[in-house]
């Protein structure tokens, strides 16, 4: 599993724990040093530099609170066969509460979506298309504040690269 952007590790303390093996990449090495023991850590600036993991694949991917549109490609390239992308940030609505609020930072309207819908083009991975992902779950609006963190603005979603299960829906599929 790759945390992207994982900060202080929320997320990788958490599934360490559950036992999954993990890699967690952040630009602040002072903040991957405690991880060390629980995950396979990679001080990367994934803004100025090149992908940290070409050609490396993982069950599941995981970004929350991190846009950067020209990673994109990658993220999508480095998501296993079956595996899952797990992506969460703040969206356009956003600015009127709340930091961030310059619009780079934050998601269009279904942008996670189109993000699926959309041929690879010129990502890293020809194969990753439109065709390759199930959504198994998408969610664009507001969440309440909890546990000292504000109200906020997000999208986000979950989905599966690859066919759709047998009986799974797949929001992505044209209506009809």
């Amino acid at each position: 599993m790759l945390d992207v952007a994982c900060g202080h590790g929320r997320h990788v303390h958490w599934l360490a724990a559950a036992g999954h093996r993990l890699t967690a990449i952040d630009r602040e090495g002072a903040l991957l040093a405690p991880l060390a023991g629980r995950a396979r850590t990679i001080t990367a600036d994934l803004e100025a530099g090149p992908w940290p993991l070409p050609g490396e694949r993982f069950d599941a991917v995981l970004v929350t609170n991190y846009l950067w549109r020209p990673l994109f490609p990658a993220l999508l390239a480095s998501v296993a066969p079956q595996g899952l992308l797990i992506y969460e940030t703040f969206a356009l609505a956003q600015a009127a509460i709340g930091r961030p609020r310059r619009p780079e930072f934050l998601l269009r309207p279904g942008e996670l979506l189109e993000l699926l819908r959309a041929p690879a083009g010129g990502a890293a991975d020809a194969r990753a298309t439109s065709m390759d992902w199930h959504v198994i779950a998408f969610e664009e609006g507001r969440l309440p504040a909890r546990g000292g963190v504000p109200e906020r603005e997000v999208q986000r979603v979950v989905a599966r690269r690859g066919a759709a299960r047998p009986g799974g829906h797949d929001l992505l599929a044209p209506a009809g």
